[in-house]
């Protein structure tokens, strides 16, 4: 492994410890150094994927990711941090109240899609815990469903098991 890819390695690996430990610390301030890391790295992530040929015709892109990379995650810079405060941050908090509203608007919407029992009793649940609480629940029964899900043979036998059985139509 090359220089370049052994630097990528460690930077990723340093960033993951560092967002560790400052879960850890009690100090708010390296909270928002790794939060805004991350933020900011899924954003060029997601703008090199999407730009991905206009990329490829800049000369060392490479070596110019690394080095904002390097920017961004050693602790003599605060690179992310930085970023946050000078550009992020006034834009998030402009924009916040509209950007709440949008999520809260398509809650609503997936409330409209329910019975009117069950949407009584989510709103009721968000009453009593909060959306965040709502949130943790909804993410937690998907991961249940996905784990629950059956085989597409386990599926086919299910379907037809109340009645003894089924035609086989895969045989005809």
């Amino acid at each position: 492994m090359g220089w370049f890819w052994t630097t990528v390695v460690r930077l990723h690996t340093f960033g993951g410890y560092a967002s560790v430990k400052a879960i850890e610390s009690p100090s708010k301030e390296d909270d928002q150094q790794w939060l805004a890391y991350w933020i900011l790295y899924s954003f060029v992530a997601l703008l090199e994927l999407a730009a991905a040929p206009l990329f490829a015709w800049i000369p060392l892109w490479s070596t110019i990711k690394l080095a904002c990379a390097c920017w961004l995650v050693l602790p003599p810079f605060h690179g992310a941090a930085f970023l946050y405060e000078r550009f992020v941050r006034g834009e998030l908090l402009k924009h916040q109240s509209r950007l709440d509203q949008k999520f809260n608007e398509r809650q609503r919407r997936v409330l409209q899609l329910m019975s009117p029992e069950a949407r009584v009793s989510v709103e009721h649940y968000i009453e009593d815990y909060g959306t965040e609480a709502f949130d943790k629940l909804i993410m937690v029964a998907a991961q249940q469903a996905q784990k629950n899900r059956l085989s597409p043979a386990k599926e086919k036998q299910n379907r037809y098991a109340y009645v003894g059985g089924g035609p086989d139509y895969d045989s005809y």
